[in-house]
């Protein structure tokens, strides 16, 4: 009985097959544009007033970010960083997006998350928005399993809702409510490494499964210098 249905699995899977690009498609559909306005945000390409070879290179904001260490990275050469971490992610984000050299460019953006998620968010926790509700919290799961550090989280959340609801007195009271929400209800940001934890994830699946069959330029760049393989990616 366990052999057929295995073999039953085994027959689903190889008719669906053709559908294995799908998912480095999402991936790469999710990553793209937010690699290219990193990069877009980070570099001078739309201050009309400098000459072009002047706008190629990283905002005077963005170097002085990446040098400053009282209040930013506090890395050596941050001009050059500044430019290498803008092109590589605006470059990179391009490429991703028609899933041409995705493995290849797929590493130099990693390793931007990396950097992004030690350096900048990871005295902030995980959480890029605080939970306001332990219940619904994620931490819960951790907490569940013994650990300190997520009942703390959950701690902390009672005091974001806490917050929040204050947040929300004062404005029902002084303010406009109705267009102050009307996009939206407050948050309290915590700006911890969720996103770039995220991202990091998906770009290290993307080294190893490419592109995607049928959907990305890698495919078929493969598919014509090497006619007589079989491959997926």
């Amino acid at each position: 009985m366990l052999k057929s249905f295995y073999l039953l699995y085994r027959t689903l899977l190889d008719k669906v097959s053709f559908l294995d690009g799908v998912a480095p498609l999402m991936l790469r559909l999710i990553l793209a544009p937010v690699m290219i306005i990193a990069g877009f945000s980070k570099l001078n390409l739309t201050n009309t007033d400098l000459v072009w070879w002047q706008r190629v290179l990283a905002d005077e904001n963005v170097v002085a970010w990446f040098g400053n260490a009282q209040w930013g990275l506090g890395l050596p050469a941050p001009d050059f960083l500044a430019f290498l971490a803008g092109w590589t992610e605006f470059l990179g984000g391009w490429l991703l997006l028609i899933g041409l050299a995705t493995r290849l460019v797929s590493v130099p953006l990693a390793v931007t998350m990396f950097v992004a998620a030690t350096q900048v968010h990871w005295h902030n926790g995980w959480f890029s928005v605080a939970p306001s509700n332990p219940d619904t919290s994620a931490a819960q799961v951790f907490a569940w399993l013994g650990s300190d550090a997520a009942e703390q989280s959950l701690e902390a959340s009672k005091e974001v809702a806490e917050r929040l609801s204050r947040i929300k007195e004062i404005v029902e009271a002084n303010g406009l409510p109705a267009y102050l929400y009307e996009y939206g209800n407050p948050v309290i940001l915590n700006n911890g490494i969720e996103f770039a934890a995220i991202y990091f994830a998906m770009l290290i699946s993307l080294i190893f499964t490419g592109g995607g069959r049928y959907v990305s330029l890698d495919y078929w760049i493969r598919k014509y210098l090497e006619p007589n393989k079989n491959y997926l990616s």
